[in-house]
């Protein structure tokens, strides 16, 4: 079976280099003329451990070909899957008309009966409005839609696509359902079957939990801080409950950076506020994260009352571990509050080769343990795998009065906590 991949970022990518893997015969496409030029040249303009040998893979076997969007690209598939990264602004809020105009444009090329599959980030009821444009301007089609959001988790999107917890389908009738379970089976027997807007609101609900949990926790945290009590250990406590259970998002750390909790938080707000339905515990989740985002600032604040010319080392810029985008990147939000205080930086990720031009006084290393030089204090960002692995060894590097701001304990079973000033959150103060 031809599948169309349309869309192509990280989701896109993902999700067609994952498909040609398992057999199928897929044709992605998108309206950059430059990137697909670039993919078919397998330069790939994201970083996801193990996507450049998957797509090269499928480019070579010829079960994945990256076409600009047209009627000979579209020509033949049965199934239409929209994968694009819905665009967010930094208020959190998406730009929804694009992935819609994005579909509405190639619904003249599809051939009759053709299922469409939702898979980009889209509001509640999306899925109802692609349908009523389609059966006003293309009746004779007859398409049928079908909502599967999103499971893409950065660093790790190869082997939660071939390996999820389940997926999540909403469809409108049996002969759907049939159509996506002869596809979907390659990749796993687990499916939760639904209808439409209750797989929309399903990805918005666990965002919003996901979300609420977090600012729980490191509200708990900030108060153990305060009468001794160490939040790690409360978290144990808390999973230990049965009504609670031992996976529940409860570790305190860092705060969500934005982007997807944030964008589905501002969705149900919305929704809310549009019917007239209050929502304010959704509504605080926000409110919540976005004080916490300022912990890092006030610990070193205490202790250093002013940060001009405090040489800092700062481990890790992007938004998380497996990934090189710095976009929502909580290390470059300090690192840009730590350039207004006049500090004194040096940082090192391992996959940025490149700073943000405004950062003229930032000083890119070429190891995490050059960083370490004269450093008053270090700064864990993003977790990459090799600080913990060799953190011992580069700490020998440091000052024996070094600071250590780690908010989610990552080195917490490295000698560190004993031998430098160790503070995260949710430990007690000293």
């Amino acid at each position: 079976m031809k599948i169309c991949v349309q869309g192509l970022w990280h989701l896109g990518l993902v999700t067609s280099a994952c498909l040609a893997s398992s057999g199928f015969e897929v044709v992605a496409i998108d309206p950059d003329p430059l990137l697909i030029n670039d993919l078919n040249n397998k330069k790939l303009p994201i970083f996801e451990p193990g996507l450049d040998e998957l797509i090269t893979s499928g480019l070579d076997t010829g079960n994945l070909k990256f076409e600009l969007s047209s009627p000979n690209a579209l020509k033949g598939s049965g199934l239409l899957w929209v994968t694009f990264d819905t665009p967010v602004d930094d208020d959190d809020k998406a730009d929804v008309t694009f992935v819609e105009n994005q579909v509405k444009k190639v619904l003249s090329d599809l051939e009759g009966n053709t299922v469409i599959l939702i898979s980009s980030q889209m509001p509640v009821l999306s899925v109802r409005k692609l349908e009523a444009y389609a059966a006003e301007n293309f009746p004779h089609k007859k398409f049928k839609f079908a909502s599967s959001p999103e499971n893409l988790r950065l660093g790790k999107a190869i082997g939660v696509f071939k390996n999820p917890d389940r997926i999540v389908v909403g469809v409108r009738d049996q002969e759907t359902k049939e159509f996506l379970e002869k596809i979907l089976l390659r990749i796993t027997d687990k499916i939760e079957w639904m209808t439409v807007e209750s797989a929309e609101m399903t990805k918005h609900a666990i965002n919003a939990f996901l979300a609420t949990s977090v600012t729980f926790a490191n509200e708990i945290a900030s108060i153990c801080e305060m009468v001794h009590a160490d939040a790690k250990e409360v978290e144990r406590g808390l999973k230990t409950e049965a009504r609670i259970g031992p996976k529940a998002y409860l570790s305190p750390g860092g705060p969500f950076a934005g982007g997807t909790l944030a964008r589905d938080i501002e969705y149900l707000g919305a929704i809310g506020k549009m019917n007239h339905v209050p929502t304010p515990l959704i509504a605080s989740v926000g409110l919540s994260n976005d004080e916490h985002k300022k912990w890092a600032q006030r610990k070193l604040v205490q202790k250093f009352q002013s940060m001009r010319d405090v040489k800092v080392a700062l481990w890790g810029l992007t938004y998380k571990a497996g990934t090189d985008t710095l976009r929502r990147s909580l290390s470059v939000e300090l690192c840009n509050w730590l350039i207004e205080q006049n500090a004194m930086i040096k940082v090192y990720d391992p996959v940025v080769k490149e700073l943000p031009n405004h950062w003229s006084s930032v000083v890119m290393s070429s190891n995490a343990s050059d960083t370490l030089k004269d450093a008053q204090v270090l700064i864990i960002g993003t977790e990459w795998p090799e600080f913990k692995e060799n953190v011992d060894q580069i700490l020998l590097a440091a000052k024996s009065d070094l600071v250590i701001i780690d908010a989610n304990r990552y080195l917490d079973k490295s000698k560190a906590p004993l031998q430098f000033n160790y503070i995260s959150v949710g430990i007690p103060e000293s």
